[in-house]
């Protein structure tokens, strides 16, 4: 059986450059992908406009879930007077715990990380997914992964299966090596290309800010999805990976 699972920052449903509300664009782009579960930033919960502009009245993660996707699961990590966003897991499989992190470290950045754990029915066995979307400055990813280290060890035992994914904003690359060498993980497109995927800006990407991570999981392959219609929709592009069970 293979697993496929997708992580990708939405941009609260906005192109590129912000100008235009293309939502429905990423819910059509994401249904041709075939992904089993995704992990998504930047998904905006409620809006008190929602029913303007060519908004959905249900939350972006419904929307965006439709029948594809039958389980799910949202955070809100930024709350403001007429919205919040934050980060949303679309599983085919039920999700049956969920735990979300705060893990801001400033008042200008409102981030967090959610934690569900899905089962997969046919093969009895129960994957500890996080989704996580971390700080601009590399001081408060500094802290963030003190945290992100501590809520592993607590919440996931050594043989369990684990999967990490999300925008870490670590363009420098000084998480993706703690990450790899301090606790062990794998990094999909690194396993393939000795490098993190290029991921931002979409139309001609050159940051490697978007990850996935996991532990006790056999990578089969890991796809940057480059062109179109992907570089038109949000500012980042989707990584897919694709995993043997």
């Amino acid at each position: 059986m293979k697993l496929k699972v997708m992580t990708y920052n939405i941009h609260k449903g906005f192109s590129t450059g912000g100008l235009k509300y293309i939502l429905r664009k990423i819910k059509e782009a994401l249904s041709t992908t075939s992904a089993d579960i995704v992990l998504l930033q930047e998904v905006v919960g409620e809006h008190s406009k929602s029913e303007k502009n060519n908004w959905p009245t249900e939350g972006q993660f419904e929307f965006l879930a439709d029948q594809l996707w039958s389980h799910y699961s949202y955070a809100k990590n930024a709350i403001f007077s007429q919205f919040h966003y934050g980060n949303a897991t679309l599983s085919r499989f039920p999700i049956v715990q969920e735990k979300h992190t705060v893990m801001s470290t400033n008042r200008f950045e409102q981030r967090g990380l959610l934690h569900c754990e899905v089962e997969i029915p046919d093969l009895k066995q129960r994957i500890h997914l996080y989704n996580v979307h971390l700080d601009l400055l590399s001081r408060g990813r500094r802290l963030q992964y003190q945290k992100i280290v501590s809520q592993i060890k607590a919440d996931v035992q050594d043989q369990e299966k684990f999967i990490m994914a999300g925008d870490f904003n670590d363009w420098t690359g000084e998480l993706h090596q703690m990450f790899t060498q301090e606790i062990g993980l794998d990094e999909a497109h690194t396993k393939f290309h000795e490098r993190p995927a290029r991921s931002f800006p979409s139309f001609f990407p050159v940051l490697t800010l978007d990850r996935v991570y996991s532990r006790n999981m056999d990578i089969v392959t890991c796809k940057p999805m480059i062109g179109n219609p992907w570089k038109k929709l949000s500012d980042h592009i989707p990584l897919l990976v694709e995993y043997a069970l």
